[in-house]
């Protein structure tokens, strides 16, 4: 098999475990709410990649302390912003949403006059899903959670650049991940109590973790490896996609017609975008 089919491969099965992993975590919040399952989300992925890259906790200068620090609060709010909303909107709505986050980073990156399309196919998807907001359509909080989650996305792409300058291998990664642990803990307990060390939850957690973060950041950098990043944005501008499928064969949410053009526009608009963006700067291996 060529290897750069294989790659293609290897990242779209990235994003259905980031999905399945998602989908996977719903199932805790009736014991935990969202905040319990960040919380073990977050630890899981910490234990073990404290555990792989065992990273240095003395000597490190301030700049790059202070840019961990940095790189774990936008990961703690990226992704407890993310399972509050997912506690109010359907799986392919809320990526949808917070997608916006690395489609902004990818225009400002990019700034071509087609980007000006991208943005205008972006906002009429956004239009479509949040249609008849308090009526039928979606929960405005957890639109709003979404698209803030997609802010902190936006922050922790733009510091995972300078984290992957400043530290090597995955130690910068695991620091912020302990650290985004340490964050989480006060929501994190406060809804999840004593259920939190439920083995069943305990386990439950594991497997989000292995899902959502530590199987799929291992495929991704693989997989770029081998891809232009062009041809990686591209399919990763499928995770809205992948999350309405997943939201509908594994936890039955059906979606209308707007909404899934609504998806669809915003897929379109990310795959522009970060094509453009990407043939502007190509990534240096």
């Amino acid at each position: 098999m060529n290897p750069q089919v294989r790659a293609g491969g290897m990242v779209l099965f990235s994003t259905f475990c980031v999905q399945g992993g998602a989908a996977l975590a719903t199932t805790l919040f009736d014991e935990v709410g969202p905040a319990g399952s960040v919380l073990l989300r977050t630890f899981f992925c910490a234990l073990v990649l404290v555990l792989i890259w065992r990273p240095p906790v003395r000597g490190l200068p301030r700049p790059a302390v202070r840019l961990v620090l940095a790189f774990g609060v936008s990961f703690a709010v990226m992704n407890l912003c993310f399972y509050e909303a997912l506690d109010r909107l359907p799986l392919g709505i809320a990526v949808t949403l917070e997608f916006t986050g690395p489609l902004a980073v990818a225009v400002l990156g990019s700034r071509r006059r087609l980007d000006l399309l991208w943005v205008a196919a972006a906002a009429l998807g956004i239009v479509l899903l949040s249609g008849g907001f308090g009526g039928e359509g979606i929960d405005p909080l957890g639109a709003a959670l979404a698209l803030l989650a997609g802010v902190a996305w936006a922050a922790y792409i733009l510091l995972a650049v300078r984290v992957a300058n400043v530290f090597t291998g995955g130690t910068g990664l695991a620091l912020a991940m302990v650290f985004s642990t340490v964050l989480l803990l006060p929501p994190g307990l406060a809804g999840g109590g004593g259920d939190l060390v439920s083995l069943s939850i305990l386990a439950t957690g594991l497997a989000v973790g292995l899902l959502s973060s530590v199987i799929p950041y291992s495929i991704e950098l693989e997989a770029l490896r081998r891809l232009p990043a062009s041809t990686f944005g591209v399919l990763m501008s499928l995770e809205p996609a992948v999350a309405a499928l997943v939201g509908y064969v594994a936890l039955s949410q059906d979606l209308s017609g707007a909404e899934l053009a609504g998806i669809g526009l915003v897929v379109i608009a990310s795959a522009g975008a970060l094509r453009e963006a990407a043939t502007a700067a190509p990534l240096e291996a």
